[in-house]
């Protein structure tokens, strides 16, 4: 490991409500070769996977994988059944996400896979970058399992998914939005992030009554780890008035980057009622009459 490299504190000392959904790097090192694990890479970059992964680890192309290929939501419970036991996961196996881009997109798959829910789930805390930091091993070979034999529940749009109806009664009953978007979305001045092409919507703005909290605030950028608990009470309930037991919808443009901030509430923090708007500004900004809000 890298001498210079930024320290990282024990996960079961960073506070955190449900510690036992993040791993270590170390511990996935460890578990490489257990047969009862099952590592599974989700970028942005759908190509990067190939360039080299964690020895054992499979890919799921959020695209390809997990999208609807006509209609735009997830794919039904048998296709993603079919999904998962090609990838070799049994009703007793412990699948651990990780992903480029501080694992927004792994915290992405992991929402998808609670809707229907899949449980004994973790998430690597720090992803692709802090394993490649610490000069951990990356390969290119692709792994073979046999079929696995797990059975998924049908999809559970309710707990952990909101709709464009839910956002539009929580706008008139003034209950807490989060939009963890850039703060040049939010204010409008831009579509997309910084650095990516500016479309997705005609109008640019956010949900009326949404509190702006990037998600990128959950992470230490200098290990790309979750922040302790106590960093993250500061910046979401003192800061911004959340509170445990009330009922959050994140959203961002397409749900992605809010299914990270989704799993920094509920996962890290305890929320008992958060809800994800994969929806998010691609459609509310595309919505005839959706009241638009900038500051």
């Amino acid at each position: 490991m890298p001498e210079t490299l930024a320290p990282v504190d024990d996960i079961e000392a960073r506070g955190y409500a449900h510690p036992e959904v993040l791993v270590s790097t170390q511990w996935v090192a460890d578990h490489l070769t257990d047969p009862d694990v099952r590592i599974v890479e989700s970028n942005e970059d759908v190509l990067l996977y190939e360039t080299g992964h964690i020895p054992g680890a499979v890919k799921i192309d959020w695209v390809a994988d997990l999208n609807d290929p006509l209609v735009r939501d997830y794919i039904d419970r048998p296709r993603f059944q079919r999904l998962l036991r090609s990838k070799g996961i049994n009703e007793s196996t412990t699948i651990v996400f990780y992903g480029d881009k501080n694992n927004w997109w792994a915290t992405y798959a992991f929402w998808v896979f609670r809707l229907f829910g899949v449980k004994n789930l973790r998430l690597m805390d720090g992803g692709r970058l802090r394993w490649a930091d610490e000069g951990r091993e990356l390969v290119t070979a692709l792994p073979r399992y046999p079929e696995g034999n797990i059975t998924v529940k049908d999809r559970d749009d309710v707990r952990s998914r909101a709709f464009r109806e839910q956002v539009l009664e929580h706008v008139k009953s003034g209950k807490r939005l989060v939009d963890v978007r850039s703060p040049e979305e939010y204010r409008g001045d831009r579509m997309h992030m910084p650095e990516y092409p500016n479309e997705g919507a005609l109008r640019g703005g956010h949900v009326p009554g949404a509190r702006s909290i990037p998600w990128g605030r959950a992470i230490n950028p200098e290990t790309h780890t979750f922040r302790p608990a106590s960093e993250l009470r500061t910046i979401y309930q003192e800061e911004h008035g959340l509170t445990p037991g009330g009922d959050v919808i994140v959203y961002c443009r397409i749900g992605e980057r809010s299914s990270h901030t989704w799993f920094a509430l509920t996962y890290l923090l305890g929320f008992e009622r958060v809800r994800n708007y994969d929806g998010s500004w691609t459609e509310w900004g595309n919505l005839v009459k959706a009241q638009v809000e900038k500051p």
